[in-house]
């Protein structure tokens, strides 16, 4: 159901008809929700997970963005993520992305939840990038209830399906 065996990375690859990851599913779901032009919109993936991160991305170049994969290691990343119209963060390390990540009235999708001794946290420095991002995403409450959607989504299509083929 959660849209992550090889025969649905494999359908998803090829743009073919299957279930899609719960989180990247989710995230285009949010764009879409704020209307955010996911064509020709230069998109930066910083992750590349088989989970989040490489999914994402083919879901952006599905729906005609420019899409670039960076993550933790890529040699000055904020040269990477800072003309991009759409950050999604997804990389594992909290705080990772700030204020010289991000152009003024981008739209920052992060992925990210990390538990600390101060409370939950994201992938990007909220509190920095806040005022910067046209639109940023809050952990905990942003992607993770997207995430608990499409699964159910995928929950109801695969139960379609096996209706209709049986």
């Amino acid at each position: 159901m959660d849209g992550l065996t090889t025969a649905s990375a494999g359908l998803l690859a090829r743009g073919e008809f299957g279930l899609r990851p719960c989180t990247p599913s989710g995230v285009v779901e949010l764009l879409d929700a704020e209307g955010v032009t996911i064509e020709g919109a230069h998109a930066v993936v910083v992750g590349r997970s088989e989970l989040v991160g490489r999914p994402m991305a083919q879901l952006l170049l599905q729906r005609d963005a420019t899409v670039t994969i960076a993550h933790r290691y890529t040699t000055d990343l904020a040269a990477v993520t800072r003309p991009a119209d759409i950050v999604v963060v997804a990389t594992g390390v909290p705080g990772l992305i700030g204020p010289e990540h991000i152009k003024p009235g981008a739209t920052v999708i992060d992925v990210g939840i990390h538990k600390t001794d101060s409370g939950l946290t994201g992938d990007v420095r909220a509190s920095e990038v806040d005022g910067i991002a046209g639109r940023l995403t809050p952990v905990p409450g942003g992607v993770g209830p997207m995430t608990i959607a499409l699964l159910m989504v995928n929950t109801l299509r695969a139960a379609t399906w096996a209706k209709h083929s049986a």
